[in-house]
């Protein structure tokens, strides 16, 4: 080996130790800098000369996990979820309060039952009725408020999402325009240039804080780019971004629901679009993150709740307000049953038959439900909360012939014949050797204050009653709890929470009005519709007014626990991952230094072999 060539040696070892004494500078400059990934030199063996061998850099490598970080982007995204739904469900049971506790719905319902007693015992007493309208504002007031709140939230739901749309699209072009940045090492294998190496750490940071937002899948070529997907395998980047877009609603209300079909929907979708003008929906498809989160809480979670007051407050009303009139005993021919006044009906007000089959003895019930739209019809059978009734909507507008007719052709199968005129007495009779009709009777709104029965509507829909109206624009329930008042007739005269008939006059002390309403809202039983998340279609839940309050708030303080639980949970297991990439990944600033220190060593050694080749050189220069 000539002098030449251990001198062009040391001098590589040289370059080499530089380079590395610099990469450690940087691992520790950027130790605390987020998403930096620990640098390595890729070094290399060259020949120098015919005999020696040298030392060159081929590359730097990211000393990364990619599996730890698959790992940790999957986590991310469930704990993003997970911590956002917490979030907005301890929001949500802040509306509906604690069980017992004051200021909450189910205070408010106490203090009415408890001013009813009061009104039952007193019932002349002016003191006693004012006492009982100021709770019932209390209570309507309180439901208004949360059902505010509640849509509130919705509408914060629609702002997230805007906001998300709008942070990963400059997410995926900055991705994007990372990927066409990306050179491949001429040298060959996995290493990159410093350049390069620092844009891979971009990335990854662009792609975790994607990850914050919606499930994802990253899948990496040969040339370290990178083609980035939803969980349900939509491409969002690769060497060009594509764009999603959100299309915010203005107003959101308890009738502004989520569709994938947008001509009906009335709120927002998430689309992605491609410059070649295709587009595809995958508001339905986000499974995590927290634009998952925003979908759900938006279109499940938050209109469940809604859903439950809105059930609670039509129940009420239609406690108080629906009367039950059994039809009276007729006989037509060889057939026979009852006739039923149909004259007070309205919309969303029902018959209730019941009657035998005669072939197999079974008892059935039917349940006739008014509808005034016939583009309703028909209606599904769980259109009333009965889960052992026969549901059949028959449109009274006229629209569609008589009802007479209809109620025939509809119930023809079930043995059972209609005759009569509408308005007024219809006759439901049986079909001689195959039913008998055991009952029937209408469940009709009583709107008068003093019509002669102990019904009161004690609250009404902004001022109209409340009958459980269907039409084009949706059920009258949806909602109701945000729209429900006293009836301003009773708050001119409150009287009239006692007086009930004027011909002939209810005696001043008469109980039987308060009586009647605290049996209503304490002892009577009512099913509840499975859309309020408790029981279900086929078995639904069944209870007083007190009873189903007490399951509703019950559960929203059970999800709200859940959900810190899951997120609490979700957090573990996110910082563990943290630490296992940070531990692999990570700089350790002990280890720098004892890299550090054997650079040093290696440097002082590569630069004594250059000393004593030059002193070398001078002994055979001396010599000549």
């Amino acid at each position: 080996m000539s002098l030449g060539d251990a001198l062009s040696i040391a001098m590589a070892g040289l370059r080499v130790n530089q380079s590395a004494i610099s990469l450690v500078s940087s691992n520790v400059a950027n130790a605390e800098t987020p998403g930096y990934v620990r640098k390595t030199l890729n070094q290399g063996v060259t020949v120098s000369g015919q005999t020696g061998t040298g030392v060159q850099v081929n590359g730097i490598n990211r000393q990364l996990d990619d599996y730890i970080l698959a790992q940790l982007r999957t986590e991310t995204s469930g704990a993003a979820y997970a911590s956002l739904r917490s979030s907005y469900l301890n929001q949500l049971q802040g509306l509906f309060g604690d069980p017992n506790s004051t200021g909450t719905l189910e205070d408010a319902f106490n203090g009415l039952t408890t001013a009813m007693q009061a009104l039952s015992t007193s019932p002349d007493s002016t003191s006693a009725r004012i006492g009982v309208l100021n709770a019932a504002q209390a209570m309507a007031s309180s439901l208004n408020s949360m059902s505010n709140g509640i849509q509130t939230l919705r509408a914060g739901c629609e702002t997230g999402l805007t906001d998300s749309v709008s942070t990963a699209n400059n997410l995926l072009k900055q991705i994007a325009s990372i990927n066409s940045q990306i050179r491949t090492n001429p040298q060959g294998g996995t290493s990159t240039d410093a350049a390069t190496a620092a844009l891979l750490d971009q990335r990854d940071q662009a792609i975790n804080q994607l990850s914050q937002l919606m499930d994802i899948r990253v899948v990496t070529n040969g040339a370290n780019q990178v083609t980035v997907f939803t969980g349900s395998g939509v491409q969002l980047a690769g060497m060009e971004a594509a764009t999603l877009s959100f299309n915010a609603q203005g107003t959101v209300n308890p009738s502004t629901t989520w569709s994938s079909n947008s001509l009906t929907s009335k709120l927002g979708s998430i689309t992605v679009s491609y410059d070649s003008g295709s587009s595809i929906d995958i508001t339905s498809s986000l499974k995590s993150g927290q634009m998952a989160a925003y979908v759900e809480l938006r279109d499940n979670t938050l209109v469940t709740a809604q859903t439950q007051l809105d059930q609670f407050a039509a129940t009420l009303s239609s406690s108080l307000s629906d009367k039950t009139t059994a039809g009276t005993a007729v006989t037509s021919g060889p057939s026979s049953g009852f006739a039923v006044d149909l004259s007070g009906m309205q919309n969303g007000n029902t018959i209730n038959i019941a009657y035998t089959d005669t072939a197999t003895g079974q008892q059935h019930t039917v349940t006739v439900v008014r509808v005034d739209d016939p583009t309703l019809l028909p209606l599904p059978q769980n259109a009333t909360n009965d889960p052992n009734d026969y549901v059949v909507g028959i449109d009274f507008s006229g629209v569609s012939g008589s009802a007479i007719s209809q109620l025939n052709s509809a119930l023809y199968t079930k043995n059972l014949q209609f005759s009569g005129t509408f308005p007024g007495a219809v006759n439901v009779l049986n079909n001689p050797g195959f039913s008998t009709v055991n009952s029937a009777s209408v469940t009709s709104t009583v709107t008068a204050l003093a019509g002669g029965s102990v019904e009161v509507p004690l609250f009404n829909d902004n001022g109209a009653a409340y009958s459980g109206a269907r039409s084009a624009s949706g059920n009258q329930m949806t909602g109701y709890a945000q729209r429900i008042s006293v009836n301003s007739d009773l708050l001119k005269d409150s009287s009239k929470l006692v007086v009930y008939s004027t011909s002939p006059a209810t005696a001043a002390g008469d109980t039987a009005r308060p009586d009647f309403m605290i049996k209503q809202m304490m002892k009577s039983q009512y099913y509840y519709s499975a859309s309020t998340g408790i029981g279900s279609d086929s078995a639904p839940f069944k209870g007083s007014l007190q009873s189903f309050l007490q399951q509703f708030v019950g559960q929203q303080g059970s999800n709200a626990a859940a959900a810190k639980q899951l997120s609490d949970g979700q957090s573990v297991v996110l910082n563990t991952l943290q630490q296992k990439l940070s531990t692999s990944s990570g700089v350790n600033m002990d280890e720098e230094m004892a890299h550090l220190l054997s650079l040093q060593n290696a440097y002082a050694a590569n630069a004594r072999v250059m000393s004593t080749i030059n002193q070398m050189y001078q002994t055979l220069m001396q010599a000549i």
